[in-house]
């Protein structure tokens, strides 16, 4: 069974993530969601809301894709939660340049540490590349329309979110 680890804080879950999970979940017989719990990001989101979101979201994408995704948060190193999952494929999406040139640096140390864990990058579709969990917090938060870029479950938990604020 080919199992890939697709990792990030999910900080929502956006349709750029969703596009990445569907085109990754042709390529492993199991998808591995990795939500980071990042502290010093300060998510919006507890831990619990991004993994009950993604699940919700990746429900109907199992069963169109026939892959197996399932969330798994996690607090260790990348690798490390490769391990944990059986993985030994690393998914990364990429936007533009800049993400390029961090993710490089991120797979040259991961096959230091470990290199049987193989990492492949999947270009965001032209439609989602200006897409970043950052921007649509940013934009919810100023009460703006972010329907283009996540799906309505998602857009009202932006919302609840900013209203309780």
């Amino acid at each position: 069974m080919r199992i890939g680890l697709y990792p990030g804080t999910f900080d929502p879950i956006t349709l750029g993530h969703i596009d990445i999970i569907r085109r990754a979940s042709f390529l492993v017989d199991r998808l591995v969601l990795g939500v980071a719990i990042n502290r010093d990001k300060g998510p919006l989101f507890t831990l619990e809301e991004r993994v009950e979101m993604i699940e919700a979201e990746c429900e109907k994408l199992s069963r169109q894709t026939g892959t197996e995704i399932v969330a798994h948060p996690f607090e260790n190193l990348l690798i490390d939660c490769a391990h944990d999952v059986n993985a030994t494929l690393i998914i990364r999406g990429l936007r533009a340049v800049a993400d390029f040139e961090y993710e490089f640096q991120m797979v040259g140390m991961n096959r230091v540490l470990d290199s049987s864990v193989e990492t492949v990058f999947l270009m965001a579709d032209a439609h989602h590349q200006a897409i970043a969990s950052k921007l649509v917090k940013e934009i919810a938060r100023l009460n703006g329309d972010v329907g283009k870029f996540v799906t309505p479950p998602v857009n009202e938990a932006l919302k609840a979110k900013f209203a309780a604020k």
